[in-house]
């Protein structure tokens, strides 16, 4: 199955990095795709946790896209934050955060991020092909 999309809003707050994740992880399920299910739910608890920190005050909401396409699940954290691009940077041992994009670049195939109106999406594309679930 190729093609498929699903596109959801969440409120910029706490309680919705763990509900963006479970839905991430209730998708994947539906497409058939549980061996992506721990890297994604990982990197949607990061990109999420991230609006919420970063983009505050901004907006009220957040939207999590997933596209299923070519051999490629395509996850998409967007905010309207639009004056600060996150940057992957390496963090001291001292610095208590800036890990999250480390663990995005770790995991990824490829990511990165692209101005909207308003704002910003980080999106991030996983391999699907050993990760088929029968």
């Amino acid at each position: 199955m190729s093609g498929r999309t699903h596109i959801k809003r969440f409120r910029a707050r706490r309680d919705s990095v763990p509900a963006a994740r479970h839905h991430a992880e209730s998708i994947l399920t539906e497409w058939r795709l549980g061996g992506l299910i721990d890297e994604t739910a990982l990197i949607v608890s990061e990109l999420s946790t991230n609006a919420i920190n970063h983009a505050k005050g901004t907006g009220d909401y957040f939207e999590l896209g997933l596209r299923r396409r070519n051999g490629i699940l395509v996850l998409e954290v967007s905010d309207s934050y639009q004056w600060r691009m996150p940057e992957l940077r390496t963090p001291s041992l001292d610095d208590l955060s800036g890990r999250g994009l480390v663990i995005v670049d770790a995991l990824a195939a490829k990511w990165g991020v692209r101005p909207r109106d308003p704002g910003k999406t980080v999106w991030v594309h996983l391999g699907i092909e050993q990760a088929m679930v029968s």
